[in-house]
């Protein structure tokens, strides 16, 4: 199976070769790290030190491993600590978040079995650790065979990805047998993955991380007073920040902002796109709507604090975006990529407007719902959606205590149920060093945390 598997991932990799050509000739995006991904990494300086590598696919794994990473260095000091991302955006946040603590950083190794010992014989890596769900079979095989052990951290399966991987269940199981622990985010999580194969002895629930790092992470003290000073936020022009937006979520957003506007002059709108490489196009749609707009890239001009729409065409400032609004719609809800997470505006005490489709965070979701902590929007057709969201957005504008209500309650949920940064370390410095971890830490052989969240 492992046969099969490597060299259909060589062919998937050589029929999507032109269109990596075409993305990297237009902005970059594949052939950036491109010798790192063939496993030509810097290698870390001889020390004598063990090393843990920390994978995150993209930022919003990144943003998550926040904390995790600065708990990892104060409870285990002996360990150089690595860490890699799978996208360009994730490596960008990376190298800033992770620049005070991270041994090394640079781009995952293309999971063929080459590449994979090329890396680990750079890191000399005591442990791999795996946030979210990144089986790559030749990577935990690998790690197999020179005895490091593998956890899965926040794991998550959803519904959808555990569909996908029981059509191969019994290459699954194999596959899970090189992990020494999933340490999930919830009971279904752990359900999930033990039906596909993993040990039970070997699954905790650990909680969601990204609770605690929606709470800790901080803002930057410069960036969020230049954006609200050189935009001209102020509290008596309401702030909607469209965050995470995929297409056509713009065109929706934009729509509906159309609609409120008819009525009050007051709204103002910022648009992050989820994706950099789309900026370009989501600006041509603002300049096409009519309004007067401007964006994060451009060189200040006073006519910035007068735009109706802001482009926020950045990396890595959405959080501090937050610190100006008054309501957040959160993209990729309103068609079925899944949803993004609500949990920076939510830690900020923003009130969040979402759409339907929320399953890669069903859980964040519904412990948000369940508090009457988050908006959400029923399940809509695409042509119904701008009078829904402008419904919505206008009725919560209308209703200050109600708006500022949410917004509270949902700051409460966030601190309500974080924790998950120090059951974590506890459980990967019991996975590492046994002898040395408290005693209040639970071992993979004792039973689960059925407590946690």
């Amino acid at each position: 199976m492992y046969l099969i598997y490597s060299f259909l991932l060589t062919v998937g990799f050589l029929i999507l070769l032109p269109r990596f050509a075409i993305d990297a000739v237009r902005n970059g995006k594949y052939v950036t790290g491109l010798r790192e991904r063939l496993g030509r990494v810097p290698r870390l300086e001889p020390s004598g030190r063990p090393s843990i590598w920390l994978h995150c696919v993209s930022v919003g794994e990144t943003e998550a491993a926040r904390p995790l990473l600065r708990a990892l260095r104060e409870r285990l000091p002996s360990y150089r600590l690595v860490v890699t991302t799978t996208t360009v955006t994730g490596q960008r946040v990376a190298r800033q978040a992770f620049k005070d603590d991270a041994d090394l950083i640079f781009y995952f190794p293309i999971d063929w079995s080459w590449t994979v010992r090329r890396v680990l014989d750079a890191v000399n890596a005591s442990a791999l650790l795996i946030v979210e769900t990144e089986l790559w079979p030749n990577l935990l095989r690998e790690c197999g065979r020179r005895s490091i052990p593998v956890a899965l951290i926040n794991g998550r399966i959803s519904p959808k990805s555990f569909r996908r991987y029981a059509t191969i269940r019994p290459f699954m199981r194999r596959v899970l047998n090189d992990l020494a622990a999933g340490l999930m985010q919830s009971d279904a999580d752990a359900k999930r993955i033990a039906l596909l194969g993993l040990d039970q002895t070997r699954i905790e629930i650990s909680g969601n991380l990204k609770f605690d790092s929606a709470l800790s992470a901080p803002v930057d003290n410069q960036v969020a007073p230049e954006i609200s000073t050189r935009f001209g936020f102020t509290s008596d022009q309401p702030l909607i920040v469209a965050a995470s937006t995929h297409s056509p979520e713009e065109n929706i957003v934009l729509t509906a902002f159309k609609q409120i506007r008819a009525t009050d002059q007051r709204p103002r709108l910022l648009i992050a796109p989820r994706h950099p490489e789309r900026f370009e196009d989501v600006a041509k749609l603002i300049e096409d709507s009519g309004f007067s707009w401007s964006k994060r890239s451009a060189v200040p001009s006073p006519a910035d604090a007068k735009a109706d729409i802001v482009l926020l065409d950045s990396i890595g400032e959405l959080r501090a975006a937050y610190q100006s609004a008054d309501l957040a719609f959160m993209g990729g809800s309103l068609i079925p990529h899944g949803g993004q997470n609500p949990l920076e505006p939510a830690a900020q005490a923003v009130c969040v407007v979402t759409g339907a489709h929320t399953h890669n965070f069903a859980d964040i979701i519904r412990a948000l719902r369940d508090r009457d902590a988050i908006v959400q929007l029923p399940v809509i057709p695409l042509d119904d959606a701008p009078g829904a969201l402008a419904n919505a957005f206008a009725e919560l504008l209308r209703d200050d205590s109600r708006r500022t209500s949410i917004g509270a309650r949902a700051q409460e949920v966030c601190a309500e149920n974080r924790g998950a940064t120090e059951r974590t370390v506890g459980m990967i410095a019991n996975l590492l060093e046994p002898a040395a971890a408290t005693a209040d830490v639970p071992s993979f052989s004792n039973a689960r945390l059925t407590a946690a969240k």
